[in-house]
Order: C-alpha cells, then structure tokens, then sequence
C-alpha cells in the first residue's frame, strides 16, 4: 500500500487528505482497525519514534500517551508502588507486575490522566492480552505497536463500538535522511533528528554535586527522549523511569518549568493518603473521578468539597488537602530529574524546579548567564550535566 485516504486534514474543512509515500515505496504502516485520520497518524508516527528510541536506550519496554503531536508522559517497564497502582486506576490488575510493558502503559497513561483522555498510544514491544486490556477501559483514540497478538487485538477491536484504530508498524522501518514538509506552499527541508540519546550525554557535569547514580541517568533518559518529540519550547520532569510532567509549546522557558513542575505535583499528590482515600460514588466513571481528582488537588472551577457539591462525587464528604499538607508531602519528594529541550537562561528555572524536588538536571548550556544558573544549582546541590545538544521539535 503506497497511499493511505484520510477523511480530512487536521480540521474537517481540509480535503482532500492522505498519507502516502514519495518513492512509491509501500507504506511502512498498516491499518488493523478503524480509520485513523492526520491527526492520529502525526500522534502514531511520532511516538512510535520515542518509544522505539526509548527501548533502545534504556533497553526496557517502553510506552508513551499522545495529545496533538505531543507526549503527556512516556514511562518504562518498572514495576509500581501499590499508591501508584491506586493512583493510576490498576490496583485492581493481578499479576502486573510481571509484565513490563503493561507497567510502563499503566504508567504513561496515568500520569496525566486528564491530558491522555482521548490520547494515541505507543508501545515498543507487541501488545500482549494484559496490556490490551488496560487500554480498553480508557477513552482512547488509536494506538501503534510493532505487532499484537491474537487475543490483544481482538480486545482492542471491540473497543469504541469496532472503530478503535489499530496500527501496526514495520519495526525496521528506517526513514530517509531528509525530511519535508510545505508551510504556506514552501517547502522546507532538514536532515532528520538522528541525535542519539543515551548516559554518555550526562558526562560533562557543570555544579559542584557530580554524584549521578544509575537510577537518575534513567531518568534523565526519559526526560531527553520525551522531550525530542515534544513540540518546543519543552521542559520535562521524570521520576523512576516515566515522564511525570510535560511543559509543552510555551514561548517562554520559565513558563514550560512552570507548567511541567505543576503537572509534577498534581502527580505527586494524586498518591496523597488523602487523596488515595476519597469515598467516590461507586456510579463516578474514571474520567469523572479523574476530573474531581483534580479539583481536589488544584481547587479549579468548582470546589468538590463544598456542601451541595461533594454529595455529587462521594458517598460521604471528604477532609480538604490543606495548602500546608501539600506542601509537607511535596517537600518529601526528592530525586526528582529534570530535561530541558534549550538552555535555561535564567536561574528563575532552577527555583521553581527545586519546589517540586529536582535533583537532577540535563541541559544544552551555552547561555550568557551559565553561571548565574550553575550557581543556583550549586545552592541547593543539585546536579546539573551540559549536554552541548538542543532538542527543539515543530
């Protein structure tokens, strides 16, 4: 198959819309279920890239969750905690943790749950039953693996009413070295982003603390390879092997660690014991509890605590988390690694990552204010590497 119909572009207004291969060769790809359309298939297309760079990296089944061209987490296959199986919604799943790549989905789909509704999976290695089954209790728009078996993708293509896109991939595909793409009838053209990412990235370390363990170098791995593939300006957070906030698309640098470093404490608190324990109305599905989740954590548009709102959500009213029970609980995270897609130009950056417990940092370097941001790091000993590589991705 050279050529791939698409219902439209990326809005309805757009036709007509394809996918096809310059060289007439065939495509990489093929269509299992459903009928995946642009968007789907730039989300497919670039996290089979971070999954597949990811697994050889760290050489560990990976898994990555996509909204509009870009990852809201990506995680390894490591077993979890049993807070973090509640809080992901898979304490339920027996035998979890013999299966390294249900591991990393429950991780990267859990992360950022309200992001990944709707969200294109990837998965590095052939989806298996257990892993399949995780992904049908979401609301998901498609998913992209090297294969599935038999069982696996016959769960998946019962899911959405048989219209769940299934794609699979030829895992030795490899691209051109140049890549196109027109803006406006312009065409542009640029070598590929070969760039490997692996620890040897972490040698030249900058600040006075140069204690890197094992577990960090992982970490920062995720955080590097996440960010390759997340649209620019990007700063990503990343604790024991997965993405735990994601600062996409934001003009400003302090703006990314900003929003990154929020994510990262929504995470963090989604494991507060008091969060762990609100008493949902059986009846409250998981996008809903996810949602009243995070008005619990954030305080949003509505206050789920308050008398004549809470009876919508719990079976009996729940103790707030305090501004001060936050912070306590915040304040125990430590060891948390921190990847930034361009230099930090300012120490404003290291400040506010330190608040949610950075520990590690892997930069470009080259700004003008290097040591005012070193300096910073140095205050707090945190570790901080110049990796000499910027990462942008449009």
């Amino acid at each position: 198959m050279n050529e791939f119909l698409l219902k439209y572009g990326c809005n309805p207004n757009q036709k007509p819309s394809r996918i096809y291969m310059k060289d007439s060769s065939d495509l990489p790809i093929t269509v299992l279920n459903g009928r995946p359309g642009y968007i789907n298939f730039l989300d497919a297309l670039n996290s089979w890239q971070l999954v597949k760079e990811l697994k050889a990296a760290t050489g560990m089944a990976a898994a990555t969750s996509f909204k509009h061209v870009s990852p809201t987490s990506a995680a390894v296959g490591k077993p979890l905690s049993e807070d973090l199986k509640k809080a992901c919604f898979v304490n339920d799943i027996k035998d979890l943790d013999e299966n390294p790549l249900a591991c990393a989905y429950a991780r990267a789909r859990g992360t950022d749950r309200m992001c990944s509704f709707g969200d294109w999976v990837a998965l590095s290695d052939v989806c298996d039953a257990l892993t399949a089954k995780l992904i049908s209790r979401e609301v998901s728009d498609g998913i992209i693996a090297p294969g599935y078996t038999d069982e696996a993708l016959e769960i998946l293509k019962k899911k959405r009413k048989g219209t769940y896109n299934v794609v699979a991939i030829d895992p030795d595909y490899v691209p051109a070295e140049k890549e196109t793409k027109e803006v406006f009838g312009i065409t542009f053209e640029q070598g590929r982003n070969n760039f490997k990412i692996d620890e040897s990235l972490f040698e030249n370390i900058v600040t006075d603390n140069k204690e890197l363990p094992e577990s960090a170098k992982i970490d920062l791995i995720v955080s590097l390879i996440t960010l390759k593939y997340t649209q620019s300006n990007s700063v990503c957070f990343a604790y024991d092997g997965q993405a735990i906030g994601v600062g996409a698309g934001q003009q400003s640098r302090i703006h990314c660690t900003r929003l990154a470093g929020s994510k990262a404490d929504t995470w963090f608190l989604r494991q507060h014991p008091k969060t762990l324990a609100l008493p949902f109305l059986p009846k409250l599905g998981r996008p809903d509890r996810d949602n009243v989740i995070d008005g619990y954590i954030n305080g949003n548009e509505e206050d789920v605590c308050a008398d004549g709102i809470w009876e919508n959500y719990f079976t009996s009213k729940p103790e707030r988390l305090t501004e001060a029970e936050k912070r306590e609980f915040l304040d125990s995270r430590k060891d948390v690694a921190l990847g930034s897609d361009a230099f930090f130009p300012f120490s404003d950056n290291i400040k506010r990552a330190f608040a949610s417990g950075v520990k590690y940092i892997a930069q470009p370097g080259g700004s003008i204010r290097d040591d005012a941001v070193i300096d910073e790091c140095n205050k707090d000993s945190i570790v901080m590497a110049f990796t000499g590589m910027r990462l942008f991705h449009h």
